[in-house]
């Protein structure tokens, strides 16, 4: 089968090409605007990549067009439409779908289906247990919305079989379960087509204004989810979150496992870093690696219940944690400039961080580790765009004071914004600045920086490749005469 990716280079699209490359299918695509992770994996894997989305791709004749939901009927301002290739699939009558729903009847099939759905931590929960199920021999297949650093790659197969033929365990697919809407002409989350016989509710915040007018709209979703897993399957939960308990107290027809809370089925005492895992008040396993923050031990909880689920015991977990090296732009190190001799170096981050509570855990966890290593005098500098829908709207700009309190100097990349970045981060008075372009913002950090100083810089997008132009212009000032 010959299939055509519209919107190929989103982390999900660009997930399901490399599914279908591998299931032995044709894959082209289209996209703009591209940047890493997924241009480097989609050009790995030899897949052809066609800039912008022109009618004339039609002349490829693929089985089925499969559309991203960054497609739209939206027209420009001169009336012409901003995606010519998707009226032209209309007008002709050709076969398409969504890339969930290629997905669910394509690959999920004949598979037990462990999908992690949440506001925050999807992509690093999913990758968590990804890796305990490959290192318990299960040979997991999965997609995850980022590049989990243990396999280098964002989706793969995995392990093969038929569970309706054979009388061994369907083969475990780990998924990334997203709520946000399937395509412009499927307006359900696109978490409802995986049909998951494990289902992780990691957290639920307001999120995606675009999309949804409430919390209660993005429960009702949730709820949905909840829906299509089966008597024998199991829920696992965030025991601390009231929102899910929301979602739970719609209907329940499965096994609830709960995780987080003093009274859950699963809960942690120690240190994020290091920890003990106790079930139902006993302990049975015990967590040591290298990643910090109460939502990474949150993470990590619900990861072990899932894989409980499937038989992994928790110290059987807990031990392939230890090796869990995270995923990139989670923290992810780019660069160490020494500014002057004998000192400590400037350390530049990425991170993915663009919720306002996923900015704070983010910077929190940072502060906790600094302190925990005997270095709280080391700064953290939080630079930050409002690039999601959500932040663009200006939905949650109030909460920006809050998710950067953990930081001692905040630069807002505040460009194409229609509302007054400035005025959101009064309160935190010099200790913020906003700037209208990369290049200004570049600037004014580079004449902030000093010896320890940990550069955070979070964004949804390629943030300008601003990681780059900070270590350049670093290592510029190192060399300059009375650096």
């Amino acid at each position: 089968m010959h299939i055509h990716i519209l919107g190929i280079c989103g982390t999900f699209m660009g997930g399901v090409a490399a599914l279908a490359r591998e299931a032995g299918h044709r894959v082209t695509g289209c996209d703009a605007g591209v940047y890493p992770p997924m241009s480097d994996q989609l050009e790995a894997l030899g897949i052809d990549l066609i800039e912008g989305f022109a009618a004339d791709q039609m002349a490829l004749r693929p089985d089925v067009y499969v559309v991203g939901n960054v497609v739209s009927r939206a027209r420009l301002p001169d009336g012409t439409p901003k995606f010519p290739l998707m009226e032209a699939i209309l007008d002709s009558g050709a076969p398409y779908t969504s890339g969930p729903q290629w997905l669910a009847e394509n690959i999920l099939q004949g598979r037990h289906v462990l999908a992690v759905a949440g506001t925050h931590g999807k992509t690093t929960t999913t990758s968590m247990l990804a890796w305990i199920l490959e290192c318990a021999g299960l040979a997991p297949g999965f997609l995850v919305g980022g590049v989990p650093l243990n396999f280098g790659v964002s989706a793969r197969l995995g392990a093969s079989g038929d569970s309706a033929t054979t009388a061994r365990p369907a083969p475990p697919f780990v998924i990334e379960a997203d709520e946000y809407d399937t395509a412009f002409f499927d307006k359900r989350s696109k978490f409802v087509h995986y049909r998951p016989r494990t289902a992780v509710l990691n957290n639920l915040e307001f999120d995606h204004a675009d999309i949804f007018d409430n919390l209660a709209a993005i429960e009702r979703q949730f709820h949905h989810l909840l829906r299509t897993v089966p008597p024998s399957g199991r829920v696992v939960s965030n025991g601390v979150e009231e929102s899910l308990d929301r979602v739970l107290h719609m209907g329940l027809w499965s096994e609830l496992r709960t995780f987080g809370s003093t009274v859950s089925d699963f809960s942690a005492q120690g240190e994020p870093s290091d920890f003990e895992v106790l079930e139902r008040d006993r302990v049975v396993a015990s967590v040591q690696w290298g990643l910090t923050g109460v939502h990474n031990q949150l993470n990590a909880l619900a990861a072990i219940a899932a894989a409980d689920h499937l038989g992994v015991a928790p110290a059987q977990s807990a031990k392939a944690l230890a090796s869990f090296q995270n995923v990139r732009r989670r923290m992810e190190t780019r660069g160490k400039v020494e500014m002057l001799a004998g000192t400590a170096p400037v350390t530049v981050y990425d991170d993915f961080a663009h919720h306002p509570t996923a900015i704070r855990t983010t910077l929190d966890g940072l502060k906790r580790q600094l302190t925990a290593e005997g270095r709280q005098k080391e700064r953290i500098l939080a630079l930050f765009e409002p690039r999601s829908n959500t932040m663009k709207l200006g939905t949650m700009k109030s909460q920006l004071p809050w998710s950067l309190a953990s930081a001692d100097l905040a630069f807002c990349h505040a460009g194409g914004l229609d509302w007054d970045a400035g005025q959101a981060l009064a309160e935190l008075g010099k200790k913020s600045q906003v700037h209208q372009s990369i290049d200004s913002l570049v600037a004014a950090v580079i004449a902030e920086a000093q010896p320890g100083d940990h550069l955070v810089c979070m964004s949804n997008g390629g943030f300008g490749g601003i990681h780059e132009r900070l270590l350049k212009a670093l290592t510029e000032r190192a060399r300059s005469p009375g650096a």
